[in-house]
């Protein structure tokens, strides 16, 4: 009988050698599943992490919430978006604002205050650093502490404080090419692309933002000689405008004292 010895295993017959190989190979495929085990979880885990990493660099993009606006500070049969609005709502870039008929609603935005009056709607957005909105119908009034406080958009026309002066402005959209603007306290700029004109205070205009409309019946245009004549526009005009009459500074509009001093927190 010979004697075979592997390992620490002694093998004296064939039938011993044959259990031998059979445990050998048994380890090796075992060994081969162990270690194709490994690999997938080693896959896995790289597959992970891949996604992980995209889905870092994408986050930023979806997650991340905008930065607030401003807040409600009064309201009244008034919305933000489909949502009624309360006070102390936070409001975003973004955000539209409405009003019932008789409804009305105040947002404070750092420096500045929108008054958005019945019938009205705006959507609030920004300018660069600079809080704004466009007002879409009705009327509204801004209160501002500096000239980089706030802005309005009205269609093609931009209406912002003219000076770091407190300033209260008012616009009215009488239709998409037509809107009146009123300096109550301070001084307003509009601007019409390179167009640009002050509104001194306790004046308003009505302005046209098609430069082609034809002369409205009205009082005196601005830069005209008498009254019935039309506006003198320059030659790079994008709107004509027309005196509509004096307003009474600071107390013609009914505001809270609050807005009407808008260096007040």
């Amino acid at each position: 009988m010979k004697r075979l010895r592997v390992g620490r295993l002694t093998v004296t017959s064939k039938t011993d050698r044959s259990a031998v190989t059979s445990s050998i190979d048994r380890l090796t495929v075992g060994s081969k599943t162990k270690y194709s085990a490994v690999n997938a979880r080693v896959s896995i885990t790289k597959n992970l992490l891949a996604l992980l990493v995209s889905a870092s660099l994408v986050t930023p993009a979806w997650a991340a919430p905008s930065p607030s606006l401003g807040i409600v500070v009064y309201a009244d049969r008034a919305q933000v978006g489909a949502a009624l609005a309360s006070v102390g709502a936070t409001v975003f870039s973004g955000d539209r604002l409405s009003t019932a008929q008789s409804g009305s609603v105040q947002v404070r935005a750092s420096a500045a205050r929108l008054l958005l009056s019945g019938a009205s709607s705006a959507t609030l957005s920004q300018d660069d650093v600079t809080p704004a909105a466009t007002l879409t119908g009705g009327s509204a009034t801004f209160s501002t502490a500096n000239s980089k406080a706030f802005a309005l958009h009205v269609a093609s026309a931009v209406i912002r404080p003219n000076s770091d002066k407190p300033t209260v402005g008012r616009v009215t959209v009488l239709n998409p090419k037509e809107l009146i603007v009123k300096s109550t306290r301070g001084s307003l700029s509009i601007a019409v692309e390179d167009d640009v004109r002050e509104i001194p205070e306790g004046m308003a205009y009505r302005v046209v933002l098609d430069p082609n409309a034809a002369d409205p019946q009205g009082p005196r245009g601005a830069g005209s000689k008498g009254y019935g004549s039309p506006p003198i526009k320059a030659a790079k005009s994008r709107f004509i405008w027309f005196a509509v009459g004096v307003t009474i500074v600071i107390t013609g509009i009914a505001l809270p004292e609050v807005f009407e001093s808008p260096d007040r927190p």
